[in-house]
């Protein structure tokens, strides 16, 4: 069964309630009434309603401050004005406060359904705004960036051993020269050595040729020392060229 939406009738004379009740009972409403501004903010405290309409003066508090209390505690209710004493001044007393309408006595049965229609509407669209609110305050935040932006693709290296093992090896090659070099070096003094003192006892003819052996023979070892490592380094620096050169032609 369809709930009932639920009007609270603010005002002093009882027939203005009656009134209410008897247009808008076979529309779908259930009517409550309240003689003042304290009784209806006690049953508003109490239970919930979809619209209040309330009448401007009534001893106590008048319908103004009544209306002002129920937006300050539920500002989605609408509240509407009746009443046939509403001056310019107490209309816009009214709308500051945030009233949907002000209807001016006496009123017509269509005047009450119309305005209790329009009061439904506006709480409708009320909460239909309120739940858009809360479900897009629930919705993650990106942390950085647009959701639709994609993200790129890192692929891998063509060669990632070379990458990684070429410094590597090219170190290595750099630092084990220069020890192959001056064994290389003692060698082959030693070898020019132990071959001048063999061909010593040969004759006067063949020393200054030994001599010169001997000689160049540490020579020839330093340089090779001094250039291995340089050979190295370069050997190094053309394989990580490579490395990166490759890829990248081939993209």
């Amino acid at each position: 069964m369809k709930a009932l939406r639920k009007v609270l009738v603010v005002d002093d004379d009882p027939v203005v309630g009656k009134s209410f009740q008897r247009v808008l009972a076979s529309k779908g409403y259930a009517v409550v009434t309240a003689s003042d501004g304290a009784e209806a903010l006690r049953k508003i405290a109490a239970e919930e309603y979809d619209a209040v309409f309330t009448d401007i003066r009534m001893p106590g508090m008048d319908g103004i401050d009544v209306a002002e209390r129920i937006k300050g505690r539920q500002p989605w209710l609408p509240v509407v004005i009746v009443s046939g004493y509403a001056t310019a001044d107490n209309e816009a007393r009214a709308r500051a406060v945030g009233v949907s309408a002000v209807l001016h006595k006496p009123l017509s049965p269509e005047m009450i359904e119309e305005s209790a229609r329009d009061a439904m509407l506006e709480k409708d669209a009320g909460a239909v705004s309120a739940a858009h609110i809360a479900a897009e305050a629930a919705v993650p935040v990106a942390p950085s960036g647009s959701l639709s932006e994609p993200v790129p693709a890192i692929e891998p290296a063509e060669h990632p051993a070379i990458a990684y093992l070429a410094p590597i090896l090219g170190l290595v090659y750099a630092l084990v020269l220069p020890f192959a070099g001056l064994l290389t070096l003692l060698a082959v003094s030693f070898w020019y050595a132990g071959k001048a003192l063999a061909k010593h006892a040969g004759g006067m003819r063949t020393w200054p040729r030994n001599v010169a052996l001997c000689i160049a023979a540490p020579l020839v070892g330093l340089v090779y020392v001094l250039a291995l490592p340089f050979v190295g380094l370069g050997l190094l620096a053309w394989t990580e060229l490579r490395a990166v050169v490759k890829p990248a032609e081939a993209d």
